[in-house]
């Protein structure tokens, strides 16, 4: 959901925009750098807290989710001012708390067979490589290629989400999603951030000022860490059995 949203914000501010931060990328990446480090370490406090208090670890994991979803949308909103010594020290705590959260679907890869800690690190293997590829294709874009991308991939997204919440659903009723289907499920998720990571770097000079670089941070980190979950995600669904 929060990714949905920062990315239809962003494309809003694009649209026939020439750069209006040539610069912001080089001066995101250093704390993108450091936002995806504390996600880590917020990971290894959750799966520490699943190993010692299992029970525990469901009601914070909750708390998590609500409290990151609330913080999202104030960090965004003081980046978005520019406002970067408020915003910072509240990145820091979202980016503790994305990685409590995430900390479930590591749990469970690190526990099927055939995915483990290779799968993990393959999935943030996977994450650098498209970081790599993806700054080459998007920084060199031109308007009509990168907005047609850009729109392209936000409906993939919001259908995917919609799919998503679907699965939600259902899963309440007992009807869980099959192998196969997962597979798809997860494979055209990272298909589509794979597709955002590159709109990235086309759509963020023209959506932040210099100055509003945590703003482009937390967009760029948004597509890393949801590319992250599925690539995990189809890790675990290929090595998974019905």
């Amino acid at each position: 959901m929060t990714t949905t949203s920062n990315f239809r914000d962003a494309i809003k501010k694009a649209q026939g925009q020439s750069l209006l931060g040539p610069n912001v990328i080089n001066k995101a990446l250093p704390y993108l750098g450091g936002s995806l480090v504390l996600t880590a370490v917020g990971t290894y406090g959750g799966l520490g807290m699943i190993q010692s208090n299992p029970g525990l670890f469901m009601p914070t994991f909750i708390g998590a989710i609500i409290a990151q979803l609330v913080l999202f949308f104030v960090v965004r909103g003081i980046a978005e001012r520019a406002n970067n010594s408020t915003a910072l020290p509240l990145l820091v705590l979202y980016s503790l708390l994305t990685g409590y959260t995430l900390s479930g679907i590591v749990f469970v890869a690190l526990g099927t067979d055939g995915v483990g800690l290779k799968g993990v690190a393959i999935a943030a293997l996977g994450c650098g490589i498209t970081f790599i590829v993806a700054r080459n294709i998007g920084s060199n874009l031109g308007d009509e290629d990168g907005l047609a991308l850009t729109k392209t991939v936000q409906l993939g997204i919001i259908a995917l989400l919609v799919v998503i919440v679907l699965q939600l659903v259902l899963s309440f009723f007992g009807i869980f999603t099959p192998t196969w289907l997962e597979i798809g499920i997860s494979g055209l998720g990272v298909f589509l951030f794979a597709g955002a990571s590159v709109v990235d770097f086309y759509i963020l000079p023209r959506a932040y000022r210099d100055d509003q670089y945590l703003s482009a941070s937390l967009s760029m980190y948004l597509t890393y860490i949801n590319l992250f979950v599925f690539i995990l995600r189809l890790l675990i669904a290929i090595n998974s059995r019905d």
